[in-house]
């Protein structure tokens, strides 16, 4: 049986904020989940999904969690419950709903290379129109929850606005998106807002603590990841921390004259966690510009920042990486 896992306090204030719009019928059929990567949004919709679900509600209106659809939920197919690798590569595809009211979209497996696609394409956003406009199998609602939603490409998108402007009663579309501003106007506009925020630090700390994490390197972490306690949590659980720091002194190398950004990037890329480092990169000029009063310096801390984002998108594109991430690393060496 899969189980879920506990909400943290910040999923836990969103929850409570969608669960009263549930209870006063003003939850409406789409909805956009919004938040940093690695908050929590999945496991935030998946609580969210049960509870509508649920066949016997209790008096709060929480699941039951043993009725025949409870029953079912829980015994879903296992799936990566991070939203993203470290690295920022997709998760491994969602496995599909033992549930016959719940739909997951996601990365699914390209069939010819045999790894998971890099968007979601036409195919599956139609797959998911057609299910919702079908009767429910068990009881009055179905659920189709969408991750990422940024990864739909354009065809998916048109074939997605024609569900969102013909909404059937208990049907509830559930976009989840680290990127909203990806999304087109069109589609943001005909969705509900629910945002997942980072915490106070004093929680985050606390949440990290209870993970297993000593004081010294949660503080550490999460000041690195500038207050998101689920990256914080990944990089101590793997070596983020570690490779953040090999970040650091490749960039001094290159400033001092003691590396080649086209060696440099060829290592960067072979191991595959190239977002990864480019992501490292660029929270250290965000860092290293903190309290500047230099206006060229903080120009160039800028350049950097930017130039280190732009690189992780073109990195989804056929790009080459190596000669992308040479480029990037140019700039750290004027």
């Amino acid at each position: 049986m899969s189980l879920l896992p506990a909400l943290s306090p910040w999923q836990q204030r969103a929850y409570q904020h969608a669960a009263a719009a549930l209870a006063g019928r003003q939850m409406g059929h789409a909805t956009l989940v919004v938040g940093p990567e690695r908050i929590g949004k999945r496991v935030l919709a998946e609580h969210l999904a049960r509870r509508v679900l649920c066949l016997s509600p209790l008096v709060d209106g929480e699941a039951c969690g043993s009725c025949r659809s409870c029953t079912l939920f829980a015994s879903r197919s296992q799936y990566d419950p991070l939203e993203t690798r470290p690295d920022g590569t997709p998760s491994q595809p969602w496995g599909h709903s033992a549930h016959p009211d719940l739909m997951f979209i996601g990365y699914e497996i390209n069939q010819k290379t045999g790894k998971p696609r890099a968007e979601l394409v036409i195919e599956q956003v139609r797959s998911l129109s057609e299910k919702l406009t079908l009767t429910p199998r068990m009881g009055e609602t179905l659920v189709a929850i969408v991750d990422p939603a940024d990864a739909i490409n354009y065809n998916a998108f048109n074939a997605l606005l024609k569900t969102l402007e013909e909404p059937q009663p208990g049907r509830y579309l559930w976009l989840l998106s680290s990127n909203p501003a990806r999304l087109p106007a069109t589609i943001r506009s005909r969705c509900q807002r629910l945002e997942l925020r980072l915490p106070p630090r004093a929680e985050a700390l606390d949440w990290l603590a209870a993970r297993g994490h000593s004081s010294a390197i949660a503080s550490e972490a999460l000041d690195a990841a500038r207050g998101h306690p689920g990256l914080a949590d990944a990089w101590i659980a793997s070596d983020g921390m570690t490779l953040r720091r090999s970040v650091r002194q490749d960039a001094e190398a290159l400033q001092r004259g003691q590396a080649a950004p086209v060696e440099l990037a060829q290592r960067w890329v072979a191991d595959g966690r190239t977002d990864e480092r480019l992501r490292h990169l660029a929270e250290l000029a965000l860092h290293d510009a903190a309290g500047l009063t230099d206006p060229a310096r903080t120009r160039t801390l800028a350049a950097r920042f930017d130039a280190a984002n732009r690189t992780r998108n073109l990195l989804r594109t056929t790009v080459r990486a190596d000669l992308a991430v040479a480029e990037t690393l140019l700039g750290w060496c004027r």
